[in-house]
């Protein structure tokens, strides 16, 4: 019996439904852990790149362990480790957790490399007028790192999208753990891998779109020719020199 043919399409058209449950599931996930990324891909990367010996190094750190892990042996530590310490989370509070920090180191890689492309001339002027170093980075910095940092952003993001399959090990009810399910019990793996793939797709194709888009559009790196140009722009620095 083929592996597509008509009687398992039929099963899984009449099962759907476990599918979109599982797609919304992966939505939700994806949000959650999308954020947690970010806010740590931010806070560790300017960490990273500041001037601090004592926060670089736990950036770094931070950024080694989780990069040189595996994702499946964190996301099974946080499953079977973390109830003998007595704390019990859901397979989704595990998701966005193990898949959010996981990511989070990458993207943390991402931010220290769009702010190392800002020329270091603007952080002079900048101190010469008598800016902070989070003034600098709030209205000068980043600003005009993240041109740089947009279309790898988007790339982590659509891993981190994919990389959400790797719950179906816990049973986190998530779009694969579902076609896992209706596979094992149906044998139709033909059309249950084929639509968990079109619906991975239709996620991560716009981003992949939306990437390319970004690096075509912010190819080049910021390099003005005035700095003092650049700074009154931001109309604070008069006001910090006063």
């Amino acid at each position: 019996m083929s592996a597509f043919s008509i009687d398992k399409w039929e099963k899984l058209f009449h099962n759907i439904g476990p599918f979109f449950h599982g797609f919304g599931v992966t939505l939700y996930i994806v949000l959650f852990a999308l954020l947690l990324s970010l806010v740590l891909g931010v806070v560790f990367g300017v960490m990273s790149a500041g001037y601090n010996k004592v926060l670089r190094g736990i950036s770094r750190v931070y950024v080694e362990f989780f990069q040189n892990t595996p994702l499946l042996v964190q996301i099974f530590f946080l499953y079977n480790a973390l109830p003998y310490m007595n704390i019990n989370l859901s397979a989704v509070t595990i998701g966005i957790l193990g898949v959010g920090v996981y990511h989070g180191a990458y993207m943390s890689e991402v931010v220290r490399t769009g702010i190392e492309s800002v020329p270091k001339g603007q952080e002079e002027a900048a101190i010469s007028q008598g800016f902070t170093y989070t003034q600098i980075m709030k209205n000068i910095v980043l600003p005009q790192a993240l041109k740089n940092m947009l279309p790898p952003l988007t790339n982590i993001a659509a891993n981190l999208i994919k990389n959400t399959s790797i719950l179906a090990v816990i049973a986190g009810g998530d779009l694969m753990y579902q076609a896992d399910s209706f596979a094992s019990t149906t044998l139709a793996y033909g059309p249950a891998y084929v639509v968990v793939g079109i619906m991975y797709f239709i996620i991560c194709f716009p981003l992949s779109r939306l990437s390319g888009y970004l690096e075509e559009k912010f190819g080049e790196k910021p390099n003005p020719k005035d700095y003092s140009e650049l700074l009154a722009s931001y109309k604070i620095g008069e006001e910090e020199s006063k």
